[in-house]
């Protein structure tokens, strides 16, 4: 392979990476070990172990879009999904707003899905790279759920602007 395939590559990766700080910016710490969590929450190493991979997969999943058909619309999308993705973390963990998150959850799940229906007919292995993601922020967006209605006040689970819990 010539060195701009690598190139890309490293591209890619270098994406996910500032993506993928935004976890590293705002940290989970005594306001989150305050809250309350449902007994199905994931143990706290299963976080980095699993972004580590996920970031792997979306990192050669955006690569081989990349390969196969330059910089396409399909590629915008999934810029968009990664900046939406490093959004979540500055939402819940260092602005407190479990019920912006879990709206932001729902926009990065829909991001994530039309970047998946993008990539397809570019390259299909592409997509199912990308499905462990949509799986993992599933969960996320259940776990992000289930802290939200666990922690709200009684008055603001019968207020109507779920972004103030």
């Amino acid at each position: 392979m010539e060195l701009s395939v690598w190139l890309g590559l490293a591209g890619f990766f270098a994406a996910n990476f500032l993506a993928a700080s935004s976890g590293a910016v705002f940290k989970p710490g005594a306001w989150y070990d305050g809250l309350a969590k449902p007994w199905w929450n994931p143990p706290k190493w299963a976080f980095p172990v699993v972004w580590t991979i996920l970031f792997i997969m979306i990192s050669v999943s955006g690569w081989l879009v990349w390969r196969a058909g330059g910089w396409t619309p399909a590629l915008g999308v999934y810029g968009a999904q990664l900046v939406i993705n490093a959004g979540w973390s500055a939402i819940f963990f260092g602005m407190h707003r479990i019920g912006l998150a879990m709206l932001e959850l729902l926009l990065l799940w829909a991001s994530i899905l039309a970047t998946m229906v993008m990539f397809y007919p570019i390259e299909p292995i592409a997509t199912w790279l990308l499905a462990p993601y949509l799986l993992w922020v599933t969960i996320a967006g259940c776990l992000n759920f289930s802290i939200w209605r666990l922690n709200a006040a009684p008055a603001a689970r019968s207020s109507p602007d779920p972004g103030r819990a």
